[in-house]
């Protein structure tokens, strides 16, 4: 059985650097793949980082075709993810992952030929070094004995000044201590007088810095102010009592290096706070705009987010963003939708940099002649 694989939704670069590594990647495994349009495909591979890729999803999984996303990103809907960059490698693994839940076997890589030994080298003799003559033997030359000098008249004896012992310094026979090596700064707040606020107040407001735990967070949350990540778990939902409820400094406890290297590990691989900035706007409107959002204006994605899976109506708003500014209601109609998830949705995404009101039209100078026809004939 061969299994078929297409690609669709990317530029033609990509498209010819995947073909590559997936040629190589299939001469390895006894050809088990066959490359075809995406139509006839049973797995399709979608650059989801184009401006086009999510689109071509949503169309595929409306087929009920297996869909392999292409991204950066670390989490996506697809049925399957190939992280970018990749290479003949990884490609590799995508595909024999694909083929053993599929059921069927592909050859493994074959393991390459040890190379043979190299011939040992036959060490050059070595000559014997030159035996030299022994030296000839002289005999010791008899000094004649010196002559007695009798002793010096006897004098008195000098007086003997005592002087006081002067102590000297003991010698350290034990080297001092190496200076411990430096921690990085552990979590402080900037203020010194304690403070209160949501978990989105605290990391968004510059009033912390360093490497903190929350203590509140039973299932563990570690955040690292100045590189901007954090550890912890992967849905946002268990995180919400956080962003809800008010904290003060004393919940974010210091944390140093080892203890952050062995904790963060248990915890997983590092996010961008930024996950957790458009979380906690998405929370922070309860179904309305912001104070700071006019509602009668039109809105318009200007790239695509990484929906989370907890949200899946995310993904027909963003959709409909996509296509052009439009008013909120407008939003909703067209994505089947209540305008409250609409409101949340364009709070999370303003926060973070993927969305946008629309612009303004310029004022056009009615004392200023134009460049269309009627401007031109206005100006002669």
């Amino acid at each position: 059985m061969r299994l078929t694989l297409g690609l669709t939704g990317m530029d033609p670069t990509t498209e010819s650097a995947l073909q590559a590594a997936i040629q190589a990647a299939n001469s390895r495994m006894g050809n088990a793949w066959s490359l075809v349009p995406d139509a006839d495909a049973d797995y399709v591979i979608v650059d989801m980082d184009s401006m086009y890729g999510p689109m071509s999803w949503l169309r595929l999984h409306a087929a009920g075709k297996s869909v392999v996303a292409l991204t950066a990103a670390q989490r996506t809907q697809a049925d399957f993810r190939l992280g970018q960059p990749f290479d003949a490698n990884s490609v590799g693994n995508l595909l024999r992952e694909i083929a053993t839940q599929a059921g069927v076997a592909v050859e493994a890589p074959a393991a390459p030929e040890p190379k043979p030994a190299p011939a040992p080298v036959a060490a050059a003799p070595v000559a014997p070094a030159p035996v030299s003559a022994p030296a000839p033997v002289v005999e010791p030359k008899v000094e004649p004995a010196p002559v007695p000098v009798p002793p010096p008249a006897a004098t008195a004896p000098a007086p003997v000044v005592e002087t006081p012992a002067v102590e000297k310094p003991v010698a350290q026979t034990t080297a001092p201590a190496a200076p411990a090596a430096a921690e990085p700064a552990p979590v402080a707040p900037r203020s010194s007088s304690i403070v209160e606020g949501s978990l989105l107040d605290w990391i968004v407001n510059d009033r912390l810095k360093g490497r903190a735990r929350l203590r509140s967070a039973t299932d563990g949350l570690l955040i690292d102010l100045d590189q901007r990540v954090y550890h912890g778990p992967a849905a946002l939902k268990p995180l919400a009592a956080h962003f809800e409820g008010k904290l003060d400094s004393g919940e974010f406890v210091p944390v140093d290096a080892a203890t952050w290297a062995s904790e963060s590990a248990r915890l997983g691989a590092a996010m961008p706070l930024s996950r957790l900035v458009w979380f906690g706007n998405l929370l922070a409107g309860k179904g309305a705009l912001a104070a700071e959002h006019d509602p009668s204006r039109r809105y318009l994605m200007v790239k695509w987010p990484q929906t989370e899976r907890e949200y899946p109506k995310h993904f027909r708003i963003a959709t409909v963003m996509m296509k052009g500014p439009a008013l909120l209601p407008e939003i909703a109609e067209a994505s089947g939708v209540t305008q409250a998830e609409v409101a949340d949705f364009i709070n999370a995404n303003l926060a973070t940099g993927f969305a946008e009101p629309e612009r303004e039209p310029e004022p056009v100078d009615p004392g200023k002649s134009g460049s269309g026809l009627f401007g031109r004939l206005r100006g002669r």
